[in-house]
């Protein structure tokens, strides 16, 4: 049996609606009740249905309801429309509801230049309405910003004494090179000799307890030449001759003063695992939440 609505009719989701309640309760007072509309837009509703499928859709007498093989036709197919629609409604109205709010968030100045942008394109792209406020500073605070809740989210370097407290969430690996000044012409680490070129060592932040330790592996008491914090401050020594130093790559990559320095490859040394971090306790919250499932 083919639908009535078939040859160009002008059905509308109203019109279904109300011949669908119809066709369950069989009562037209019940109906138009139940869908707020007086009995006389009800019976106007069905017979423009009914003229438009050509057809009856209900046999009616002073005491009963009934629906033809036409009617029975037409509430299959309205069924399905209903639900299509819905489903429809729903897409629309989530993708129209878009997240609002603030997102705080805290990195190193290299973080920002090396991993945040292609991280906040898509965050922007798909949440335009979200307001993002960038804090840049030391590295070694990261963590403590998301502790105090200075910032929502932090890219941190993940450490053995991680705070159970957070959430977090690898971006990946930086490995760390040693550099030296460019007039010292060592391009190899066999090419070092310990005694006469002096180390500019990390005072503090995840470089210590490594640089610390790969020395300690490799059997080496440096001469310390200064204990600086920050690498981009420990490249700028290097480049002034200062000494020798161990400090992230992508530190060198985004550096003023990087082409001052030779690199010199370090390949038993532990890598920075860099990552995204917020308190556990809040990786729930829809923008942070969005942020972390992007």
């Amino acid at each position: 049996m083919q639908y009535c609505v078939a040859g160009g009719s002008r059905l509308d989701i109203r019109s279904l609606e109300l011949f669908q309640h119809l066709a369950t309760s069989l009562h037209f007072s019940r109906t138009a009740q139940a869908k707020f509309v007086s009995p006389s837009t009800l019976s106007r509703s069905i017979q423009r249905l009914e003229d438009e499928c050509g057809t009856p859709l209900f046999v009616r007498d002073n005491r009963k309801v009934k629906l033809t093989a036409a009617g029975s036709s037409l509430l299959g197919f309205s069924q399905q429309m209903l639900s299509e629609w819905k489903k429809v409604q729903t897409q629309l109205q989530q993708s129209h509801q878009q997240l609002q709010g603030e997102l705080s968030v805290y990195c190193s100045v290299t973080a920002s230049q090396s991993h945040l942008p292609n991280l906040l394109d898509h965050f922007r792209h798909k949440y335009p309405q979200i307001e993002i406020k960038l804090a840049t500073g030391d590295p070694a605070l990261s963590v403590i910003k998301v502790m105090q809740q200075d910032a929502d989210a932090a890219i941190a370097i993940h450490t053995p004494d991680f705070p159970k407290e957070l959430h977090f969430l690898p971006l990946g690996e930086v490995p760390l090179v040693l550099i030296a000044p460019k007039d010292t012409l060592l391009t190899r680490l066999e090419q070092v000799d310990w005694r006469t070129h002096a180390m500019v060592l990390p005072e503090s932040g995840p470089s210590k307890r490594i640089v610390h330790h790969w020395l300690t592996e490799q059997g080496i008491r440096p001469r310390v030449y200064a204990k600086v914090a920050g690498n981009e401050a420990i490249v700028s020594m290097v480049a002034l001759g200062c000494g020798l130093a161990i400090v992230p790559q992508i530190v060198l990559d985004h550096s003023s003063v990087g082409q001052k320095v030779n690199r010199i490859s370090l390949t038993n040394i532990e890598p920075y695992q860099l990552g995204l971090c917020c308190l556990l306790k809040r990786v729930d919250e829809p923008v942070i939440k969005a942020l972390f499932t992007l």
